[in-house]
């Protein structure tokens, strides 16, 4: 459940967006990349969101079903459009963003009272993100949902913290710390677990995750990896080397290759390997949501590099 909307990406690296000639669109917002790579994994996924009553709410249904994630939570609401993001490509590390979704945009106007409880409740793995505590009504579906799941495992909370979404840190920080108390999955990089839980230091962060009663805690590293950790274990999963184009997608890539991983029952080294894989594959691409790999890309990316023996 969350954020969706269309990415338009420039087809011109390393200059600014004044001095862009060319677009392409994409379909993007994290919670519906992260759709679209459970679902290249093979798993059926539904997506709960809202979109503006507008052409490009009708290109977001398009392109969910050409993935194969069911559209049927997506409906359209009266008044803010169907949201569009920019962005710069300056590899391998600056990939500014600029959303325009001003002073509030559908996907937040998601209501508690609309939500397929039941489908919450009964699925496997349910995903949200921090950025739809940002805003009323969203906060208050988030919550009523977390409150039909019970804590139920696979619990899965997006730390995808945006500081333009939050006029206030302190505001994020607690509503964060009060959605820690029903998920059993944290997943963010090293500046969201400060946000979530004071805590920079990948170590100590997943300890405090851990003292909020989450039963796994991810800590993304970017180029120094990924440490993942329960009570009983820990691992520390260097970074997989490619030619980075656009790194905005990676973090999604690694989302829907976890849930596939975890879902399959994997050891915890096994299902980190190969949601870090994943994420490295769709950083050496410019979209996000078209370029999220299938299993089986994921398994030649690893044989090709000489790794084959990596997921057994």
């Amino acid at each position: 459940m969350g954020r969706t909307g269309v990415d338009i990406y420039p087809l011109q690296f390393g200059v600014g967006l004044e001095e862009v000639e060319t677009f392409q669109k994409f379909l993007g917002g994290t919670a519906t990349n992260v759709s679209v790579a459970a679902a290249r994994h093979g798993r059926q996924v539904a997506l709960i969101t809202r979109t503006g009553a507008d052409a490009f709410g009708r290109y977001v249904h398009q392109a969910l079903r050409g993935f194969g994630v069911d559209d049927r939570f997506v409906a359209p609401v009266d008044g803010p459009p169907t949201p569009v993001t920019f962005c710069e490509v300056f590899p391998p590390d600056d990939f500014p963003l600029y959303f325009y979704r001003y002073p509030t945009a559908p996907d937040l106007l998601i209501e508690a009272q609309d939500l397929p409880l039941e489908a919450i409740r009964a699925a496997r793995v349910y995903w949200s993100t921090v950025t739809g505590l940002s805003q009323e009504p969203s906060r208050s579906a988030h919550f009523a949902a977390w409150e039909t799941r019970a804590r139920r495992q696979h619990t899965v909370l997006d730390l995808d913290y945006r500081p333009m979404f939050w006029p206030d840190p302190a505001e994020a920080s607690a509503q964060v710390g009060r959605a820690l108390g029903h998920v059993t999955v944290a997943v963010g990089n090293r500046e969201e677990c400060e946000v979530a839980v004071g805590e920079t230091d990948p170590q100590r962060a997943a300890d405090a995750l851990l003292e909020r009663g989450v039963e796994l805690a991810v800590v993304k590293q970017g180029p120094k990896g990924v440490l993942a950790a329960t009570r009983d274990e820990r691992v520390e999963v260097a970074p997989f080397p490619v030619s980075v184009v656009n790194g905005l997608g990676a973090g999604d890539a690694f989302g829907g290759a976890l849930v596939h991983g975890l879902l399959e029952g994997w050891d915890l080294r096994r299902v980190i390997e190969f949601a870090n894989v994943a994420g490295a594959i769709v950083a050496s691409h410019l979209e996000c949501s078209s370029a999220m790999p299938t299993t089986a890309e994921v398994l030649d990316t690893l044989a090709g590099a000489g790794r084959q023996d990596a997921l057994r």
